[in-house]
């Protein structure tokens, strides 16, 4: 699901940002979707759309295909609530940096290719790296629309927090407790990381400021 997110967030953010055709508002607003939808609502839609008596269901088993109770459906619902998390970062960093630079890497002869990868990346690498490290964390701690969508199949649709739930359900408490210190620890190192990160990013503000006002 992060990279998935990943891609949609950079192309979400470009097109919001530099973006000249129709929908530009309305992909600013669903990008915030999952901010206002209870992700239990989200898996249930998702069992509405390709459940077996879905909207789609009936059809995709026919062609032997499997959305809901398998990973397909598991990796729908978690790129839907990680949706918001690398576009969020780097819109704001896209809006300060100005098209400037890209627009002069166009006057040189640079493709599109070219000025993303050459240009607007590099511009915005500390931004999606907070982006992707927040999406990880999201992805990792996700339970709600994942414990919907996965029907918690054991050792096929499995994710430590369903099986966090299961064994504390299951009042197996040491195994619960281990794999939660193992959440815990991964999720004292995205902090780590986001730390890092943010320090790396104003650092960088405050030198690009230094170097305008010389």
């Amino acid at each position: 699901a992060v990279p998935l997110n990943t891609v949609f967030g950079v192309a979400a953010a470009l097109y919001v940002v530099r973006g000249r055709g129709p929908g530009r508002r309305a992909l600013d607003a669903i990008i915030d979707l999952p901010f206002a939808i209870s992700p239990v609502v989200v898996g249930l839609a998702l069992v509405l759309v390709y459940g077996q008596n879905g909207w789609f269901g009936a059809d995709l088993a026919a062609a032997g295909v499997q959305i809901i109770f398998s990973l397909p459906g598991m990796i729908l619902a978690t790129v839907f609530v990680c949706l918001p998390f690398v576009a969020r970062e780097v819109i704001p960093v896209l809006r300060e940096i100005g098209d400037e630079q890209e627009q002069a890497a166009h006057t040189l002869g640079a493709n599109a290719w070219q000025t993303l990868t050459r240009i607007t990346l590099p511009s915005i690498k500390w931004a999606l790296g907070y982006g992707v490290v927040l999406t990880t964390a999201r992805a990792i701690g996700e339970f709600g629309a994942v414990a919907v969508v996965s029907g918690k199949i054991v050792g096929q649709t499995d994710t430590a927090t369903l099986y966090v739930a299961n064994q504390f359900e299951n009042f197996n408490l040491p195994a619960a407790y281990a794999v939660s210190v193992v959440l815990a620890v991964a999720a004292l190192v995205v902090i780590v990381g986001m730390t890092t990160l943010q320090h790396r990013q104003e650092r960088r503000t405050v030198k690009s400021t230094d170097g305008e006002e010389a």
